[in-house]
């Protein structure tokens, strides 16, 4: 398997993965993984497409956040409310997931194996972790996987049995 198609699959796999469990998760959106909080699903969805927007329309390319509304609710540091008119539905941020992975995917398809070693935009104080856009699709990767790892917990705190053992 060459580099491409790993990363291709990765993506793939991580966004039905957690896609899967946000889905399931529709009707009890805010409910929080611990007894102590937590990140909700509906906090969960936007974060993952809020922080995919960082890494591939920033960091990767250069350009402007293309989801700025989203930066209060769901960028780094914010903390889920309990309170669901203060967010957009799910529907609307699935469909947002939907148009930043599209774009990912087809952003990854330009790339050659060298380009993966060059130095991203991101901040230098972030460098270790996004400082290459190699660096920046493994991190959408494991993101995406590490954050739905917390609505799977959403769904056991909602007494729910996994879908995925």
């Amino acid at each position: 398997m060459k580099t491409k198609e790993f990363i291709q699959l990765s993506l793939t796999m991580s966004k039905n993965w957690a896609t899967q469990l946000l889905e399931s998760m529709k009707d009890d959106p805010l409910v929080q993984p611990t007894p102590k909080g937590g990140n909700h699903p509906l906090w969960v969805l936007g974060h993952i497409v809020h922080a995919e927007s960082f890494l591939l329309d920033e960091c990767m390319q250069g350009k402007p956040h293309r989801f700025p509304e989203f930066q209060e609710l769901f960028g780094a540091g914010t903390q889920p409310q309990t309170d669901a008119a203060k967010y957009p539905g799910m529907d609307q941020l699935f469909a947002a997931f939907d148009e930043i992975r599209s774009d990912t995917l087809a952003y990854l398809d330009t790339l050659s194996d060298e380009d993966f070693e060059k130095k991203s935009n991101a901040p230098e104080e972030m460098a270790d972790f996004f400082g290459t856009i190699g660096k920046c699709f493994s991190a959408l990767v494991v993101h995406t996987s590490f954050h739905a790892g917390q609505v799977a917990d959403g769904r056991r705190a909602a007494g729910r049995e996994p879908l995925i053992a």
